[in-house]
């Protein structure tokens, strides 16, 4: 009987060595970047926060330098010029591209500083809000049983209070607080607010998914080996519920500037003579019955483009991040 060879010859030349080589896959985070990279939308809104960002540095700069410089630099309330008040937005010094207000002090400037506050405020409040929604969300959804129930309470309390209500009389309580030598009455009291409250949506996001992932293979197979639960939280569960974190980081960017801006116009947000776009808004409805307009025109549209951007690319960065859309 002869012998049959079943010996396939590779291929010759560049093409053999193709089919050795296993073709690299990329990992979510991999995917999730090629995706944004992609997408001329999200690209352009990271690029006007980008933009903001940089007007925030600017505005940071110089109050630093100005305070800093003995009297050669004036600070932004030393910049008053009764004789150029109400002046309408003109290309005659840069100063004056969007006007002045009632005592003469540049539009842009209080425009600029503005942007300062606001980017502060969602940094601040997000960077208190996130760590803490998750890490109580993977704790009930890791332990659950009466550990669950407390921080489901918990949330559930807090969700069913208004949010500015309960932002409001925070900042009362705030008043006259000082606590590590912070004054909680001024701006450090909406970081803490903003973050005490704003902690709600990724804690049920981080428990639904920390629910599903600790029925996983690869964690009961850790819990088998004997790692305990705080190794296991760490190394297996937190790393795989970040994306949750990034994505309503960059959404509660939006939530933090609105809050302040009303925060801000009622008058219980930055320290009086602090420029922010709220009491930019809150300073010039009156003069808008004068015709005064170019002050609220200023500030409304320098919010509306920042949080038009936030919203677009956090919906981009939800997209991107979503694993059930990596082939679409």
């Amino acid at each position: 009987m002869s012998q049959i060879n079943l010996t396939v010859n590779p291929p010759a030349g560049d093409s053999a060595q193709s089919l050795d080589l296993a073709s690299p896959g990329r990992s979510l985070w991999g995917d999730a970047m090629r995706r944004l990279r992609r997408d001329r939308g999200a690209m352009i809104c990271f690029a006007i926060i980008c933009f903001y960002v940089l007007l925030a540095l600017t505005a940071m700069t110089y109050e630093m330098v100005s305070e800093n410089s003995g009297g050669s630099i004036p600070t932004f309330q030393e910049t008053c010029d009764f004789a150029n008040y109400y002046k309408p937005p003109t290309t005659e010094k840069v100063k004056w591209w969007l006007g002045t207000d009632w005592s003469g002090k540049s539009v842009l400037f209080k425009t600029i500083l503005g942007a300062k506050v606001s980017l502060t405020v969602g940094l601040m409040a997000n960077l208190i809000a996130v760590p803490l929604g998750m890490l109580l969300g993977a704790i009930a959804g890791y332990f659950g049983r009466r550990i669950d129930d407390v921080i489901t309470w918990l949330y559930s309390t807090l969700s069913s209070i208004p949010g500015i209500i309960l932002l409001i009389a925070m900042k009362f309580a705030f008043k006259n607080v000082h606590f590590l030598g912070l004054d909680l009455s001024g701006i450090h009291g909406i970081y803490i607010a903003l973050g005490v409250i704003s902690w709600v949506g990724t804690c049920r996001l981080v428990r639904a998914e920390t629910m599903k992932i600790r029925e996983l293979d690869y964690v009961v197979a850790a819990r088998a080996v004997g790692r305990s639960d705080m190794a296991i939280l760490a190394r297996h569960v937190l790393p795989n519920v970040l994306h949750i974190g990034i994505i309503n980081f960059s959404l509660g960017f939006v939530g933090a500037v609105h809050a302040e801006v009303i925060l801000s116009y009622l008058g219980l947000g930055v320290d009086v003579g602090v420029p922010s776009w709220g009491t930019m808004i809150n300073g010039a409805r009156n003069d808008l019955m004068s015709g005064y307009w170019w002050e609220l025109a200023s500030s409304v549209t320098a919010m509306f483009f920042l949080v038009l951007a936030l919203n677009i690319f956090g919906d981009r960065l939800r997209d991107a991040f979503d694993p059930k859309l990596k082939n679409v």
